[in-house]
């Protein structure tokens, strides 16, 4: 058995998340069936000697019935910095899609943004390109399947592998959606309202907006202010028994010679 790179299923479908399964099923339904089977052997066996993911390009060595093991090498349109930036627009646009890129998983509705940027995420058969130094003339060779199903097995352990081969990388795209996510914070917090700094409001901070009521008339001479003035204790008959006795006293009677007091000395 070749020591190379085993694929870890050992039966069934090969990748375990959602986004390399979608990618394998993209390449299958490409027409290669028959093909894609025996490289799935091929990856089971170890052949798969060695891979690299660059923008653009997965390069691989791949074991076959020769001494000298094949080159691989698998193509795809890498896109410009102005239609990476439209992505990392719309994936900053929603938390949940920001949040999931940043928990290490691919959004499930990924391949919806993409579109809407007029771009495709998983390869198409217009763009996809393969080549092997294998002298089997047929493509795709179980060379090229083989290298397939391992780079499946890759993007499960890193989604972002499928970003790089696009052309743009873990960290970069990170940092761009943490950017205009902030930029966007900022915005909101510049358009809520915000309270005046109290060096604009010295000047009429104790002005009052409403009316004050007329004062009450002065009271008229030669007569006694005490006349008509509430009895002393009036807010205690007022308040009515409290249900709070010290000593089997009520607590009005024991507050009563206070007020008596405070008015002797008004």
């Amino acid at each position: 058995m070749p020591d190379g790179i085993a694929a870890r299923t050992r039966r069934g479908p090969i990748g375990g998340t959602w986004w390399s399964q979608r990618f394998i099923a993209v390449l299958e339904g490409m027409g290669h069936g028959p093909r894609m089977s025996r490289g799935r052997t091929y990856a089971r066996a170890g052949n798969v000697l060695e891979l690299s993911v660059r923008p653009g390009e997965v390069a691989a060595s791949v074991q076959g019935s020769r001494r000298k093991p094949y080159s691989v090498l698998l193509n795809i349109n890498v896109y410009t910095p102005e239609q990476w930036e439209r992505v990392a627009r719309a994936l900053a646009g929603s938390a949940e899609y920001a949040a999931t890129l940043l928990d290490g998983r691919m959004p499930e509705r990924i391949e919806d943004v993409f579109a809407a940027c007029n771009l495709t995420f998983f390869p198409v058969r217009r763009e996809f390109g393969t080549d092997c130094t294998c002298p089997d003339m047929m493509r795709p060779c179980k060379h090229v399947a083989a290298v397939c199903y391992i780079l499946a097995e890759l993007f499960d352990e890193d989604p972002f592998a499928m970003t790089a081969w696009r052309g743009r990388d873990r960290a970069k795209l990170l940092r761009r959606i943490e950017e205009l996510r902030d930029e966007e914070a900022w915005q909101e917090a510049d358009g809520r309202l915000q309270e005046p700094a109290l060096a604009e409001l010295v000047d009429h901070y104790w002005s009052c907006a409403a009316r004050l009521p007329a004062p009450l008339p002065a009271a008229p001479p030669h007569t006694n202010p005490d006349a008509t003035a509430a009895p002393v204790g009036a807010i205690l008959d007022r308040l009515g028994p409290v249900g709070v006795e010290v000593e089997g006293r009520d607590v009005r009677d024991l507050l009563r010679p206070a007020y008596q007091a405070l008015a002797r000395r008004s």
